[in-house]
């Protein structure tokens, strides 16, 4: 096994302490090593670490990206032909965007943890239970289409024309996946591959394969063919949301390709959309574009707006002007601490009283009001509900941050069942076919919201999106950053912080095990500058190490228990 590999053994008889690949100092590493603290200073405990909630939601995700290929455990959605908006993509999709954010802004230096967990959920996105409902989808329907006459010719190519509510998603994943770890993987030939091979229907296998440029490159030939309002999801239905990844793609493309196509396409998709006007008389985002119809269709629900709120990191302007007036319009409820969401017709009934008579939609006497005009209606109005907390916490995640957004989590934690299962915290699927409780309290938990979006809300921070559009990573930035190896979550091994501090010349790594248990793991810490180097275990100096060269690395042997441990690198 060479030293980059990782090794992790069960074992109750070795001591806390640390094993280096040289652990005797040499001769002219000595008079270094007296210059350098026994013990360091309590700055570095001021660092932020995740919590265990946090570390519960990435464990989550591991533990479904890492499972069996065909087995979906806690991810069936309400609609069993994956078509509604909980269907796996949307999982998978948002669990992806969720490691990624919690890889740029809270442990950047762990690559090869986060490498390895957004490589797994992007092979479940390839797998054919995930686009294959697409050969049914893509000969249409009334639903889609009113005035459809036949059904058209199915085709089984997930990404050629039309559904963008997979082809999108799929494309920031790879695009997320190159800009974060300068991997070219998914620019190789056959990388992105499609085999539609039923059993016992068909004439024959059938194989797409794409890059991630050729995708790119087909998403916006759909783009041009559709004047620029955006590729269908649905046939004849351009939804804004589902729009927003492929422009967030591109622009991390443009910064790893050295091109500009997001300056091209961008100006004219905002110029398609100023024409029809993208936000409706109720001051909410325009559902969809039904094509054929040349026309933009309303709602009055928060849904969809909530989930336009959270990625439309190139219109931030835009997006904090409406914020205000979107979070208090009659949706949410602000009540003991905590952030409710109304039923539908509720909140419209809030509204009536509130244009009529005006007052506090906060006011419990108007809710009160509210909830007695509505009682026996239907509150969802659907067969199939929409995400919507997974929608507002996303969105509240991004543009409100604290103390809204740990408002409206404090909610979930009370009403929507925090589960820990194998130590991911997942939220689970409730069989209660009512979404509000006696006392209007919001009680629904989708698959979506549950697995995905509430972890996407716990690991974001505030402009997180926008930080990452303004600032995706370069390769000249990623190629020069120290970074951790050799530690990953299928070791039992959670990661609480893991930050090359370019201040003080400091590498900063907590670990603990979420089970209890005690393994050996050998982190090696990559690309450090040139230098001598003190090695901290809970701020104590356990040895030096000298880093001949830049580039070079440290491999630290290292025991990982129930209770956290530090480990620092220090260049003196």
């Amino acid at each position: 096994m060479s030293q980059t590999q990782t090794q992790t053994v069960q074992t109750h008889t070795l001591r806390p302490e640390l094993h280096l690949s040289s652990s005797t100092p040499k001769p002219d590493q000595l008079s270094t090593a007296t210059s350098l603290p026994k013990r360091l200073a309590e700055k570095f405990s001021t660092v932020p670490k995740l919590s265990k909630q946090q570390c519960g939601h990435l464990r989550h995700f591991h533990n479904l990206a890492s499972g069996v290929d065909g087995d979906w455990p806690f991810m069936g959605a309400q609609e069993s032909g994956q078509e509604w908006d909980t269907a796996y993509r949307y999982q998978v999709a948002t669990m992806t965007y969720a490691a990624g954010a919690a890889h740029y802004h809270r442990s950047p230096a762990m690559r090869g943890m986060f490498k390895e967990l957004m490589m797994g959920l992007i092979m479940k996105m390839l797998r054919r239970e995930v686009w294959g409902y697409w050969y049914l989808t893509s000969q249409s329907g009334i639903v889609a289409d009113p005035d459809l006459k036949e059904l058209r010719k199915p085709w089984a190519n997930p990404v050629c024309r039309e559904n963008i509510m997979y082809s999108g998603h799929l494309l920031l994943m790879v695009s997320l996946y190159t800009m974060l770890f300068n991997d070219d993987h998914f620019d190789q030939p056959e990388s992105i591959v499609f085999d539609w091979n039923p059993l016992f229907f068909g004439m024959g296998r059938e194989r797409y394969t794409y890059t991630r440029s050729t995708l790119q490159e087909t998403i916006i030939k759909e783009m041009e063919r559709e004047n620029w309002m955006g590729v269908c999801c649905e046939p004849n239905m351009v939804f804004i949301i589902c729009n927003q990844f492929p422009l967030i793609a591109m622009r991390y493309n443009d910064v790893v390709d050295g091109t500009k196509v997001l300056d091209e396409v961008l100006p004219k998709y905002k110029a398609a959309w100023e024409e029809k006007g993208m936000l409706s008389k109720h001051g909410l985002f325009r559902r969809n574009y039904a094509v054929r119809l040349d026309k933009v269709l309303d709602t009055d629900e928060i849904s969809h707006s909530a989930w336009v709120m959270a990625f439309m990191p190139w219109n931030p302007e835009f997006i904090q002007s409406i914020h205000p007036t979107m979070a208090s319009s009659g949706f949410l409820q602000r009540v003991d601490n905590r952030i409710n969401l109304h039923a539908p017709v509720v909140t419209n009934a809030i509204k009536d009283i509130v244009a009529k008579e005006g007052g506090d939609p906060d006011s419990p006497a108007i809710i009160k009001r509210a909830r007695d005009m509505t009682a026996g209606m239907n509150l969802s109005r659907k067969p199939y509900l929409s995400p919507t907390f997974g929608y507002v916490s996303q969105w509240f995640s991004e543009i409100a941050g604290s103390p809204d957004l740990d408002a409206l989590l404090r909610h979930a934690d009370t009403y929507l069942k925090p589960t820990w299962y194998k130590g991911g915290l997942y939220y689970a699927r409730s069989k209660e076919s009512e979404p509000w409780d006696k006392d209007g309290n919001y009680t629904y938990v989708d698959p979506y919201t549950g697995n995905a979006a509430i972890g996407y809300a716990r690991l974001n921070v505030k402009n997180g999106q926008k930080q990452m559009f303004d600032h995706p990573w370069t390769k000249e930035e990623v190629e020069s950053r120290p970074w951790v190896d050799g530690v990953q979550l299928g070791q039992d091994v959670d990661c609480l912080r893991g930050r090359w501090d370019e201040e003080e010349m400091a590498m900063l790594v907590t670990l603990r095990t979420w089970n209890g248990s005690t393994v050996v793991v050998k982190p090696v810490v990559k690309n450090l500058p040139a230098g001598t180097y003190g090695v901290f275990i809970n701020g104590d100096r356990r040895s030096v190490e000298k880093v001949e060269k830049v580039g070079g690395e440290v491999v630290v042997e290292l025991e990982v228990g129930e209770v956290e441990v530090d480990l620092i690198l220090l260049r003196v």
